[in-house]
């Protein structure tokens, strides 16, 4: 099996891809790019069997209706979200209430914060991968699913604050955090690839995403239950592992 991560930025220079295949009792990482294309990513997609995005896939349902209201000067959509709590429904996801609940981390808003660019480019990328290989369904349960791999860490109990950025006390904290990644998985093969990516958390990202990938392919994540089910295939549904990493070789 291969597994894709990808770390989705609205540039390509942000953007990071990592492979890994996965062997009886190891994994190897056999790919790994920074400044990555929509066209390599739809590629490398046709070679997994899993793809892990960190990127909203999807809007909240409740976003649509609120903007066809706003656009045709029609009140009850929009006036149905009067106040904090009725634009918190505008703002965030069923998924993103559900990590919320399940790690205590708040993922940004797809609508109401900076995701929104990368989100408008991941719909494109979407796109393109149904025009070759059909469209996947956005609850994960197809070939591709979202991830939140600062979600994925901490429910593998890996601290993992702090460490996007280029300063100093960033670096040093990606570095610490690779280490004990390396220390928790050692079946996992780096390919000598240690320091980049101890250089950069957009390809260090890539390779949590991959990992979590691979939970999601194996049936090691929480799904959306019946209450969530109906939103996910709309909105989305990000995939947390419910395993530790010794599972996803064993």
């Amino acid at each position: 099996m291969r597994t894709l991560g990808v770390d989705l930025a609205a540039a390509t220079r942000k953007t990071a891809v990592a492979v890994l295949e996965w062997g009886k009792d190891s994994a190897g990482l056999v790919h790994l790019a920074l400044d990555v294309g929509d066209q390599e990513i739809v590629e490398l997609f046709g070679g997994a069997a899993m793809t892990g995005i960190d990127c909203p896939v999807g809007w909240p349902r409740a976003l649509i209706p609120f903007l066809t209201g706003h656009l045709a000067f029609d009140a009850d959509p929009v006036l149905a979200h009067d106040g904090i709590e009725g634009r918190r429904l505008l703002a965030y996801r069923d998924t993103d209430r559900f990590v919320t609940r399940r790690t205590g981390l708040i993922p940004l808003s797809v609508s109401a914060d900076r995701l929104a660019h990368p989100a408008m480019r991941c719909a494109v990328i979407q796109a393109k991968i149904a025009a070759l290989h059909g469209p996947q369904p956005r609850d994960g349960s197809g070939r591709l699913a979202e991830v939140y791999p600062a979600a994925s860490l901490k429910l593998w109990g890996l601290v993992a604050r702090g460490y996007k950025g280029r300063g100093t006390p960033e670096t040093e904290r990606l570095s610490m955090l690779l280490a004990n990644l390396r220390q928790q998985a050692p079946w996992l093969d780096l390919a000598g690839q240690e320091d980049r990516l101890a250089a950069s958390d957009d390809l260090f990202d890539a390779v949590v995403a991959s990992l979590t990938a691979r939970a999601a392919a194996v049936g090691l994540t929480a799904p959306p239950d019946g209450a969530h089910a109906a939103a996910a295939l709309d909105e989305g549904w990000i995939h947390l592992p419910s395993c530790g990493l010794a599972e996803l070789v064993s």
